[in-house]
């Protein structure tokens, strides 16, 4: 976006909340289901800053504005939005509370759109904002929406069916789970607000969204177990009725409001951490007792069945043919001094897309060079589009959706010579991956306690990473997923048998270039260890795809870590060689032989 754009769009937002008695709008990267990636019509934030990323908001007061990032994107919103129009600010070291606590002024009114905050985050601006006597205010039209005269229309793809064979459990088996917990806490129903768990209780996809088989809707989960699905009619189908069976009752969108007001004088349970302000105002109004609580559905998706686990196995196999052939593919067209970001992704993309299953990509490929590798979330446009050079590094973060699995993978290879310093910071990264990889922890033990092992080599040397070790993943479903993760900044959930997340330390020199290893892992179940005293949790790890041994400097390596690496690659020529010929094939023996 040119900054003549953004400085008319930012003018005429600042025209309209005057004009409806507001002092101040915020503005989330978020729609009505807190969904990490976004609708067209929702990317709100993108269109009035010109800011790309999957987290943040901006304030916007008559006077003044600020953006809020977090640290995946602290160079990334300094290269696209305007800073003579904008204050940039750190999401978590100066959130946007502690700005409003500067901003606001007593009689001041302070706009948010109760459809794109949660409960919880709407408690949380409340404080400072009464603090200084200001007033927060839920408006029922958005001041964006209002001025946006091009707004995109709502998705409207369809709704498909997902294979038992995929799923590897009946819905209505996964809503007796739910109903009997539901019962055992005296709840009425339950209040679903996240496309991936409806999808997942439904067994149901979508296409409403890039890079997420998901449908825009809301349910409501009776205790009886039956199911009021809000979903847009031009979705359905008839082979989705007799999918669904009986006891799902199809509903339209707008039945949403008058179907809460049913609940008044029952128990309902909703998630104040991703459930909409809109939802609890409307509950509460009717009479309805709100239970504040997680979403019912988060924790048993988070932990795969074994057709799950079987499928994301048999997909990260398909996954590593096309990753080891881009590789191979890359390490001859990057040595001609020819190849750009956006060509060296689609060609990844294009390899992909010969595999069984193959649906889309995970999410949109960080194709990153040189300079551009040390923004964590970098996007290539034509813009920024950079060249292969001689003594980059070159780092591809990319994933796919197939029916079967979900796969997140990150690889940084040297182009040409590395210089030493990148191959200790390389090294440092790889000895972090390997500690996590090879954790022995026992149940009960959450992301943030263990989070440490992947940044020790790095603290060694002065250096860190601004961004979570792990997170979770979906089965054909979001590639974030809670409530699993790996994070100093949080993470208490405990890791359970089945809960698939990332391993994917950093490190990141501005300016210059970025490093990322990532594979996806698997909880295994609890085992006994001879000699041990209890039962212990390992990871399993899914992602097969060789790990650049031109950056490695062998002399950091501890003997078992040099034996780690070498098993894993044993693995990887084992599993994924037979299913490669050619080059390919003669490349792959080569990048996974022993470590000197």
């Amino acid at each position: 976006m040119n900054n003549s754009s953004s400085t008319q769009r930012l003018t005429a937002l600042r025209a309209r909340i005057m004009d409806i008695g507001l002092d101040g709008f915020v503005v989330p990267h978020a729609d009505a289901h807190q969904n990490e990636f976004l609708p067209p019509h929702a990317e709100r934030l993108a269109w009035l800053t010109g800011f790309t990323g999957s987290a943040g908001a901006a304030v916007v007061m008559v006077d003044r504005a600020a953006m809020f990032v977090d640290g995946r994107y602290t160079l990334q919103v300094r290269e696209q939005v305007d800073a003579a129009l904008y204050e940039f600010h750190h999401l978590v070291e100066a959130p946007v509370t502690d700005w409003l606590a500067d901003a606001l002024a007593d009689g001041m009114r302070l706009g948010v759109d109760p459809w794109l905050h949660t409960q919880a985050g709407v408690d949380r601006l409340r404080q400072p904002v009464a603090a200084r006597g200001a007033e927060l205010v839920f408006v029922e039209s958005n001041p964006v929406d209002d001025i946006w005269s091009d707004q995109p229309e709502p998705p409207t793809a369809s709704v498909l069916p997902h294979d038992l064979r995929f799923a590897g459990r009946t819905s209505a088996d996964k809503r007796a789970a739910l109903v009997a917990a539901l019962c055992d806490e005296v709840l009425d129903a339950a209040i679903l607000t996240q496309p991936d768990s409806i999808a997942w209780l439904l067994n149901v996809r979508g296409g409403d969204l890039a890079h997420t088989p998901l449908v825009l809707c809301f349910a409501i989960l009776h205790n009886d177990g039956s199911v009021d699905w809000f979903v847009d009619p031009a979705k359905r189908s008839e082979a989705l009725a007799a999918h669904l069976g009986p006891d799902i009752g199809v509903r339209a969108p707008h039945e949403f409001a008058s179907a809460l007001d049913d609940l008044a004088g029952k128990r309902v349970l909703a998630a104040p951490d991703s459930a909409a302000a809109w939802i609890f105002e409307r509950l509460e109004r009717a009479g309805a007792t709100v239970v504040n609580g997680n979403d019912p559905v988060t924790r048993p998706k988070a932990i795969k069945n074994a057709t799950e686990l079987d499928g994301t196995r048999a997909a990260h196999l398909r996954d590593a043919v096309a990753l080891v052939r881009f590789l191979c593919w890359l390490e001859v067209m990057a040595s001609g001094g020819a190849l750009d970001e956006i060509a060296a992704s689609a060609q990844l993309e294009e390899f992909r897309r010969s595999g069984e299953h193959f649906r889309e990509t995970s999410f949109e490929t960080i194709s990153a060079a040189g300079p551009n590798a040390a923004i964590v979330h970098y996007r290539v446009t034509l813009e920024t589009n950079r060249t292969l050079a001689n003594g980059d590094l070159y780092l591809v973060d990319s994933g796919a959706q197939y029916l079967d699995g979900t796969t997140d993978v990150t690889r940084t290879v040297a182009i040409g010579t590395p210089s030493d310093e990148m191959r200790d910071r390389f090294t440092r990264v790889l000895k972090g991956h390997i500690a996590l990889a090879t954790l022995r922890f026992p149940p009960g033990t959450s992301g943030v306690q263990i989070d440490a092992f992947a940044r020790a080599a790095l603290w060694q040397a002065g250096i860190d990473y601004d961004h979570g070790t792990g997170h979770g993943v979906g089965s054909y479903l979001s590639v974030h997923e809670g409530p699993q993760r790996i994070s100093k900044a949080g993470g208490s959930v405990a890791l359970q048998a089945g809960m698939i997340v990332s391993n994917e330390p950093g490190y990141y020199k501005a300016g210059e270039y970025g490093i990322r290893i990532e594979n996806l892992v698997a909880v295994t179940p609890a085992e006994d260890i001879v000699g041990g005293e209890r039962a212990i949790h390992g990871f399993e790890t899914l992602t097969l795809a060789p790990i650049d041994r031109n950056l490695i400097d062998t002399l950091l390596l501890e003997r078992a870590e040099r034996e780690w690496l070498d098993a894993y690659h044993a693995r990887i020529a084992a599993e994924v060689g037979p299913l490669l010929d050619g080059d390919s094939r003669d490349w792959l023996v080569a990048a996974t032989a022993p470590l000197d």
